[in-house]
């Protein structure tokens, strides 16, 4: 399963400090070796920093398309709307209503969410890992406020395969009064947070995972 704030991890982005490679320590040797052997000529230094200014490009090109990402879905939701409220105190309304099969009990499913607190700050994003969450529902692995609002119930219609729907989960259907997501003594969500999830029901998983 995929990793994720609904599995109690947090995102954390670290500073990026490139290792020397293979190349670069050529380099070195080469300079250093350049002092007491004059047979090494300009043309043998400058191929070697062809490579070493190659090998960093390439290094750093998938740190920055992360990085980009990263804040464009940090920045970016899908459209408002406004809330109904079922009498579990969860609100939901519908981006767009799917065409495909509804969300079945029980099962595997894959979908692709960002969340959010209330104040629109995203703590996590299947959206940044590049591929959707499988998930199972009705079973109590998610939170209570998810499961609700996928599957559906207490008034709240259950989602179908291609739907997208936003959800506020208020903390009794969340995390509760605990903090969650902790690493190290570092936790990602707080207690009695508010929650905001931009779900699309993507499909049924048909893996072989059960």
């Amino acid at each position: 399963m995929a990793v994720s704030s609904l599995a109690f991890s947090s995102l954390k982005l670290q500073a990026f400090t490139p290792k020397p490679t293979a190349t670069a320590a050529i380099f070195k040797a080469s300079s250093s070796s350049n002092q007491s052997s004059p047979s090494i000529n300009k043309k043998q230094i400058l191929q070697v920093g062809v490579g070493i200014l190659a090998a960093s490009v390439m290094a750093l090109t998938p740190l920055i398309a992360d990085a980009t990402r990263i804040e464009y879905y940090a920045t970016t939701a899908e459209p408002t709307c406004d809330f109904n409220f079922a009498r579990s105190g969860l609100g939901y309304c519908d981006i767009a209503v799917g065409s495909g099969q509804e969300a079945p009990y029980n099962q595997l499913i894959n979908i692709h969410y960002t969340a959010r607190f209330g104040d629109g700050i995203v703590f996590d994003s299947s959206y940044k890992r590049g591929r959707p969450l499988t998930m199972r529902l009705g079973m109590g692995k998610v939170i209570k406020g998810l499961d609700q609002g996928i599957l559906g119930g207490e008034g709240v219609p259950p989602m179908h395969i291609g739907g997208k729907r936003k959800l506020q989960i208020p903390p009794h259907l969340a995390y509760g009064p605990e903090p969650a997501g902790c690493f190290s003594g570092d936790c990602n969500i707080p207690g009695n947070a508010t929650l905001v999830y931009d779900i699309k029901f993507v499909e049924i998983y048909s893996g072989n995972r059960k």
